[in-house]
């Protein structure tokens, strides 16, 4: 599939009150988001159920994911929100991702805190937005929002007694030579204080991916489709296995059937070992790279290199 589509560093633990919901000029109308999360309060339950029940499937049984590595553009600054969009443009995106314990009969991992992070409509990366990523898309600086170049399309969530957490942000783009993906990671052990993640330890490193049919249609429409150049499939993509939800394919439901513009609502259940520990950023030997064809991340970014027990990096 062709798709005609779009150096800082931040300390540690970075005690920031960032708050997203402005659309920035040139990108979807603000009411785009309000059909996407509109019925948030009055789902809230039916949407567990959801989450819970296609991970599980009808043998009753979650299954252990598969871990890969941190990739390049990991940033340690552990921001709690809902809302990670900052004003960036593009299409509303509502994650619910449901945390499991693979050791204790699919039981819910209350407390577990949930990390993502993902490049915007143009394939940018908060942090790393001379990086390029590849085709042909105007400089990051050109999207007009009032996104912090720093700290956007990046944040924590804190699951509930289901063992859930939910996400408000954007439809990602791509970057060569990836597939549409987002980054996450789970943490337990830690602890909320002054809006940020405290301590506790990784158990689990992964990426999320979307069926190539809807990435297909989100590409095609503003701001997506100023990002113009070859992008790789899942079948094509050096990361994802193929292995459906179990290797991180989301479960989405558009708002508007019509209408993607509108946005879509993506349900994952993570089967995790809350005694394990896997930050995704070994330097043993392993998968290629997935660094963009130029601009390379500052010298302190983490590597791509995989840790033993991961499969791939990017």
């Amino acid at each position: 599939m062709t798709g005609n589509h779009k150096d800082t560093s931040i300390s540690r633990r970075r005690a920031l009150a960032v708050t997203g919901g402005t659309v920035a000029a040139g990108g979807l109308v603000v009411a785009g988001y309000q059909s996407a999360f509109a019925d948030e309060a009055t789902t809230t339950a039916t949407a567990d159920a959801t989450a819970s029940a296609t991970a599980s499937g009808s043998s009753g049984a979650c299954v252990l994911m598969s871990s890969v590595t941190e990739g390049p553009y990991y940033l340690d600054n552990a921001l709690v929100r809902k809302d990670i969009t900052e004003g960036k443009s593009g299409v509303p995106l509502t994650l619910r991702i449901t945390v499991q314990d693979t050791t204790e009969s699919c039981a819910p991992v209350a407390g577990a805190a949930v990390e993502i992070w993902h490049c915007d409509a143009w394939g940018y990366y908060s942090g790393y937005t001379t990086a390029n990523p590849g085709g042909s898309a105007p400089a990051e600086s050109e999207d007009g929002s009032t996104a912090d170049d720093n700290t956007c399309l990046r944040g924590y969530q804190v699951a509930n007694a289901n063992g859930v957490v939910k996400f408000e942000t954007i439809f990602p783009g791509w970057y060569t030579p990836r597939t549409c993906h987002i980054h996450l990671k789970v943490h337990t052990g830690g602890q909320k204080e002054d809006g940020t993640y405290e301590g506790g330890k990784v158990n689990y490193t992964g990426q999320l991916f979307f069926p190539d049919d809807a990435a297909e249609a989100i590409f095609a429409l503003e701001p997506y489709s100023k990002h113009s150049g070859s992008y790789t499939t899942l079948d094509n993509d050096m990361v994802y296995d193929g292995g459906g939800s179990s290797s991180g394919l989301l479960t989405l439901k558009p708002v508007h059937k019509k209408d993607v513009s509108k946005g879509y609502k993506g349900f994952i259940t993570l089967g995790i070992d809350p005694d394990a520990e896997n930050t995704g950023a070994g330097s043993g030997g392993g998968g290629g790279g997935g660094t963009p064809p130029s601009g390379e991340p500052p010298t302190d970014a983490p590597t791509d290199s995989a840790s033993p027990s991961a499969s791939a990096s990017s």
